[in-house]
């Protein structure tokens, strides 16, 4: 029905109720990002944590796991696969609130309950301010554009607050430490 937001999915031909509060989605979405967790795990917080792993039967939960994907990630279908990351949900939370907070008019982090779809249209409305000038100097950095005269002194002045934290696990950075250091090899001797 146009204008309501959902409060269950249908799987197997069966509507279960579901966790729609955006908090849950982001503690999901901070699983989705742990490079820790293995992708068994991440897809078991997805269905706990939006309908209950223990709710599900068995031979739904693939389906499960799409709907669950459909529901947080609103118009997945009809998105371009963009490679480029552009923001993180746990570095840039501050700026986040603070942009959500000022379309929504609100401290939406004191509502005892916000739908994920309503968080997820205020986030797509926030147009100045803060985090759309990071993000507009990421953007402009990761495809090779050159900053305008104020955007670089912005960005020279906030690189800690710009420029996107690595997550690479301790093994991933000694082994990219080594590759880097074989390369240097290698160049040394040409």
């Amino acid at each position: 029905m146009i204008g309501q937001l959902p409060t269950s999915l249908t799987i197997g031909g069966k509507d279960y109720k579901i966790n729609t509060d955006f908090r849950t989605v982001l503690i999901i979405i901070q699983a989705i990002n742990d490079r820790e967790l293995t992708q068994y795990e991440k897809q078991y917080i997805i269905v706990d944590a939006l309908l209950g792993y223990e709710n599900v039967p068995k031979n739904l939960l693939d389906e499960a796991l799409e709907k669950c994907i459909e529901f947080i990630d609103v118009d997945a279908k009809n998105k371009t696969n963009n490679p480029v990351k552009l923001m993180d949900w746990e570095q840039d939370e501050q700026m986040i609130f603070s942009a959500v907070n000022n379309v929504a008019r609100t401290e939406t982090r004191t509502l005892k309950y916000l739908h994920w779809w309503t968080f997820l249209g205020y986030f797509n409305e926030i147009n100045d301010g803060l985090f759309s000038s990071v993000l507009l100097i990421r953007q402009k950095r990761s495809k090779g554009e050159k900053l305008s005269e104020p955007e670089e002194e912005f960005y020279k002045a906030n690189k800690k607050l710009i420029d996107l934290q690595s997550h690479e696990t301790k093994e991933e950075r000694e082994e990219s430490d080594k590759v880097l250091e074989m390369l240097k090899q290698f160049e040394k001797r040409w």
